[in-house]
């Protein structure tokens, strides 16, 4: 496993990869006999979470437990560079090869080309998705806005790899690769590049599945839990003086509400009509704008109406 204070260039001559990766990061080389630490800082990349990438997708190792840590703006910008690298170089830099090295006039090369182009355009469709869908959803968490109608596990459910016509693209390659020199070594190089960026891909996907998700997950449930927090301060304070305007029967009717009582219960226990529970209900939701059994239960705790041990959960 890397440390923070492991030298860059170590990390590089142990695996090549890595190179990939500091491209999707956004560091540039030339950083002479630096830290990674260094490194990062220099080039504003959150550390903890390049290493938490590059450990995983190097041997699989999860030092990414404390998902608190990890930087989501960074992981954004480490999947969007991997996006644009796959979209606009590697997909395309491939069909160029097939091209190359497949006769133009063959029956079975025409095949093999339709079969990478309906792989390329899945890949890129799911792709296309997560920028149209999933990045805009995430940026909106960040800045502390909550999407109702979508979130991670939404995404979750449906994050797949697409992988069964590129087995088949292999498997026609393999069998197809023709006699002479020329066009056999192109078209194994090509091979060799299409196995690559498949272990590349399913990197990148279980990089989503177990460093991203759980991320956002816990951004989710940080923006939930402030949201209920503004939401009770707010309604605490919108009227801080507000137990002076309910009449003393009123307050003995939230303190029977929020110990469990029905209003027939209520009725009988303060010697009054169901008619008048009622009516005294509808006084204490005007005069407070709180029309809700929890609403009531903390506005009692908060204003010393009543002992949070007598309160019904």
């Amino acid at each position: 496993m890397y440390e923070p204070e492991d030298m860059m260039i170590d990390m590089i001559r142990d695996n090549y990869n890595i190179l990939q990766s500091l491209g999707c990061f956004g560091i540039s080389l030339g950083f002479g006999d630096k830290t990674v630490n260094e490194v990062c800082q220099e080039q504003g990349v959150d550390t903890f979470t390049f290493l938490a990438v590059v450990n995983f997708t190097i041997n699989g190792y999860r030092s990414f437990n404390d998902a608190e840590r990890l930087s989501v703006p960074t992981l954004m910008q480490y999947l969007r560079a991997s996006h644009a690298y796959y979209l606009d170089f590697q997909l395309p830099f491939i069909r160029k090869e097939l091209v190359e090295a497949l006769d133009e006039n063959d029956n079975l090369a025409r095949l093999i080309l339709k079969l990478y182009d309906e792989y390329a355009h899945s890949i890129r469709s799911h792709m296309k998705y997560e920028e149209k869908m999933l990045f805009p959803y995430v940026e909106g968490l960040l800045d502390g806005k909550a999407n109702e109608n979508y979130d991670i596990e939404t995404f979750s459910k449906h994050h797949n790899q697409v992988d069964h016509k590129v087995k088949e693209l292999k498997s026609i390659i393999i069998k197809y690769l023709p006699s002479d020199g020329l066009r056999n070594n192109q078209l194994s190089a090509t091979l060799y590049d299409i196995y690559n960026n498949e272990e590349w891909l399913k990197q990148h996907s279980m990089v989503e599945d177990e460093i991203f998700i759980p991320a956002i997950r816990l951004l989710e449930r940080k923006l939930k839990q402030s949201d209920v927090t503004y939401k009770i301060s707010n309604m605490i304070n919108q009227n801080p003086s507000s137990t002076e305007t309910l009449s003393d029967r009123e307050k003995d009717v939230i303190v029977s509400l929020v110990q469990g009582m029905t209003n027939k219960e209520i009725a009988d226990h303060l010697f009054i009509s169901i008619n008048t529970v009622i009516t005294h209900r509808r006084n204490i939701a005007r005069k407070l704008q709180i029309h809700s059994p929890a609403g009531l239960t903390i506005y009692a705790i908060v204003n010393n109406l009543v002992d949070i041990s007598s309160v019904k959960l």
